[in-house]
């Protein structure tokens, strides 16, 4: 005989998911909202709002942007967070705010394990790795030797501890042995403006900041820090393929999350119109003009691994610098 509190524990269980079911067949039913952590006109703000127009179309509802910037991105990540999950709230976020942030800080209002559900990983935000070109290096090997040789560490520019372009650098150093000296900077142009100026080294700096500089050979580049080409720098090698280190990638990426709990149903088909929206070849197109690496498809669960691999990788380094709940 089936026990009264177990046949009503059923009952709730059913008309739950029921509901869910019904929401997901209902969708959308509103306009649908993209938080954006950073500011209009940002490179993330911008390709949001170009494959935000083509959801739209296909949801049949406006994709409206909410841009958030504050906190280190912080606090539109955890607006993420807390939305209702019924899949009219979206928002982005990157490996900084995925995997540095929850290791670097001593406390965040958001868990990026449990409060999020991953819908698509579109692109890949690679940094340039540039040398003042008054110094006799034109390659990466001839970096690693010139470093290795000299009397005082070389120096080179971040946006603070913690941040890509500084766990980026210390990703080489620690790979090749070297030692080099950090230089934090406010702003990334004039983090830049110093490599130019002669006052700082080197620097794994933003394709944005960097591109006329180089095409003006104010500076000088001599990799990238993605696995593959960039279109806007065809000539520059990965680091990897310049080095002889084909796994050595160092990255930054944005992704598209929903509050964890929206149902699977919104979730796959999201997942689907992302997939077919990103996958066309204006979109990346569009994506590349803007120095950004369109990224290939991934399963729902396959994304899920990427993140975890993420975490560990760039939660494990802020560990070994010593970073741990620095901030």
């Amino acid at each position: 005989m089936k026990r009264p509190w177990l046949k009503a524990l059923g009952a709730v269980v059913a008309a739950t998911l029921a509901g869910a079911t019904a929401q997901a067949q209902d969708y959308p039913s509103k306009p649908v909202t993209i938080i954006v952590p950073l500011a209009a006109g940002t490179g993330m703000d911008t390709v949001v709002r170009l494959y935000g127009e083509r959801l739209g179309q296909a949801l049949g509802r406006p994709v409206v942007v909410d841009n958030r910037p504050g906190a280190a991105l912080m606090l539109g990540t955890a607006a993420i967070a807390a939305a209702h999950a019924d899949g009219h709230t979206l928002g982005v976020s990157t490996a900084g705010q995925m995997a540095v942030t929850p290791v670097l800080y001593k406390k965040i209002n958001y868990d990026p394990t449990k409060d999020f559900a991953p819908i698509s990983p579109y692109v890949k935000s690679p940094f340039v790795l540039v040398v003042n070109p008054a110094l006799p290096i034109d390659s990466v090997p001839a970096l690693v030797k010139f470093a290795a040789q000299a009397a005082s560490p070389m120096t080179y520019s971040t946006l603070g501890p913690g941040s890509m372009q500084h766990l980026s650098t210390e990703f080489m150093t620690q790979r090749f042995g070297l030692k080099m000296t950090q230089v934090p900077y406010r702003s990334s142009p004039q983090s830049v403006a110093d490599i130019v100026a002669g006052h700082i080294n080197l620097g794994f700096v933003e394709v944005g900041a960097s591109l006329p500089l180089i095409r003006e050979r104010k500076l000088r580049a001599l990799a990238v820090s993605s696995v593959t080409r960039l279109p806007l720098l065809p000539d520059v090698p990965p680091f990897g393929e310049a080095a002889g280190a084909p796994d050595f990638e160092a990255v930054s990426w944005h992704a598209l999350f929903a509050p964890a709990a929206t149902p699977n149903q919104i979730i796959d088909r999201l997942h689907r119109e992302m997939d077919r929206i990103m996958s066309a070849s204006d979109m990346k197109i569009q994506v590349s003009d803007l120095g950004l690496i369109p990224l290939d498809s991934l399963s729902v669960e396959e994304i899920r691994a990427f993140i975890g691999s993420e975490q560990e990788k760039w939660g494990s380094l802020v560990r070994r610098l010593g970073l741990e709940g620095s901030q």
